[in-house]
């Protein structure tokens, strides 16, 4: 589809790409290899490709500042987004701006002739284009679902991270975790370094490995962590053993096992200046990744918001949550995609959950609130409150809590994000 004659502005070009393609995910490389070539960008010095069904977001931020922390120049592409498009384009930490998005869509479409990009494929060249623009010396490329044939996978990485494989995304990656790791898998390269976060490794990841030649860097075999009290832990590499390592700013156990992967990964590309402790704990300190475990206070109301939409990271928050013992109830707010398995989620959630209140995500293709309280009903036996979108959900939740009550608010980005405004527009109303 041709471009229209007038597109006023970032709302309007992100509402005409949604128009390119005919489905909304379309997986292969085809495409976008084909307009990466008529743009003919520089490549960044060192490029990171970060894989993985959980802990994406929180490696790369990670990342980000570690190398940062070297004094190099980092830029970064992450999907979703909970607020703004801009989000998902960073250098040297900062979202982009409206305008430089329009430039880079507007490189973009000067070369695409007739070819049918989809929304992420679009967006993704135009943060390439941002990225050649700023110079940056360090490139994170987070994909977006699977690995193998995601559009980030048509830029050739120095270095992979590959963060665990549990089970999501069944429709389009396969329903079983082997399968699902055949798909991830598929961002190795020859003589490169693919880190791997979890010790629980699928036979798929090992023997991709050994067929493409890739180093693979295994967690509790190539590297360890361990957590050695007083808000400490410890970190040991091939050739070299930190400790007194500062417990990263984000929170969560399991930010031990991702900032582990992490360091491994530094490792792996030579960069020994940034594994010291002293330069990992000034990087560690400053992470920021809203709506992960995000911890929030308003009206005398306690919040806890997370995007959690899988079993593993349900299982995650419910940790969090269970490890807080301050509150008398938790009163649940969940809204889910259409094709998550809502029922694992529910079952990871149900030991720390008193009170649930289902809604309908903001997403033309949320599960309607009343197929959650279905579900809900029949795995715990609870009641649960129908609410028809997120905002109706929260201010059932606040007419139901205490001031010793914790609200929880969880399902999904397009669940989180909604929330996180309402919560701010209210907070700024007071």
């Amino acid at each position: 589809m041709s471009r229209p004659v007038l597109l006023d502005g970032l709302d309007d070009w992100l509402g005409w790409l949604e128009t390119l393609s005919p489905h909304a995910i379309d997986l292969g490389l085809e495409r976008i290899r084909k307009v990466l070539v008529r743009l003919n960008l520089r490549r960044a010095a060192r490029v990171i490709t970060v894989a993985g069904t959980n802990g994406k977001g929180s490696s790369v931020v990670m990342l980000e500042a570690l190398l940062a922390a070297s004094g190099e120049s980092v830029a970064s592409y992450t999907s979703p987004h909970l607020h703004v498009f801009n989000e998902r384009i960073r250098v040297n930490g900062k979202a982009v701006t409206d305008q430089e998005i329009v430039t880079a869509f507007e490189r973009v479409e000067s070369v695409r002739n007739d070819v049918a990009l989809t929304y992420f494929e679009f967006g993704t060249l135009a943060a390439l284009v941002i990225f050649d623009k700023a110079r940056a010396d360090n490139v994170i490329l987070e994909v977006g679902l699977g690995g193998r044939l995601d559009a980030v996978n048509a830029v050739e990485p120095d270095a992979c991270l590959i963060t665990n494989v549990t089970l999501d995304h069944c429709d389009w990656l396969g329903d079983d975790v082997e399968s699902i790791a055949v798909e991830k898998a598929g961002i190795m390269r020859a003589d490169t370094p693919v880190v791997f976060g979890s010790a629980t490794l699928p036979e798929a990841i090992a023997s991709a490995a050994q067929q493409t030649g890739a180093e693979l860097i295994v967690a509790g075999r190539d590297f360890q962590f361990a957590d050695t009290g007083d808000q400490e832990w410890r970190w040991t590499g091939r050739g070299r053993t930190i400790d007194g390592l500062a417990r990263p700013s984000l929170e969560g156990q399991h930010q031990l096992q991702n900032a582990a992967a992490v360091l491994a990964l530094i490792e792996s590309l030579g960069l020994s200046n940034i594994l010291q402790a002293q330069t990992i704990n000034q990087a560690m300190a400053a992470l920021a990744l809203p709506g992960r475990l995000q911890r929030i206070c308003v009206a005398g109301n306690a919040f806890v918001v997370d995007v959690a939409h899988n079993a593993d990271s349900a299982r995650a928050l419910s940790a969090f949550v269970a490890a807080l013992r301050d509150f008398d109830r938790v009163i649940t707010v969940i809204g889910v995609l259409a094709g998550k398995d809502l029922d694992a989620m529910i079952r990871e959630l149900e030991p720390v959950v008193h009170r649930w209140i289902a809604c309908t995500a903001d997403a033309a293709n949320a599960l309607p609130a009343d197929d959650i309280a279905g579900q809900v009903v029949q795995r715990t036996g609870k009641p649960c409150l129908i609410a028809g979108s997120v905002v109706a959900a929260l201010v059932s939740a606040q007419d139901a809590a205490t001031g010793a009550d914790l609200i929880l608010v969880t399902g999904s980005f397009h669940t989180v994000g909604p929330a996180l405004r309402w919560l701010d527009d209210f907070r700024c109303a007071r």
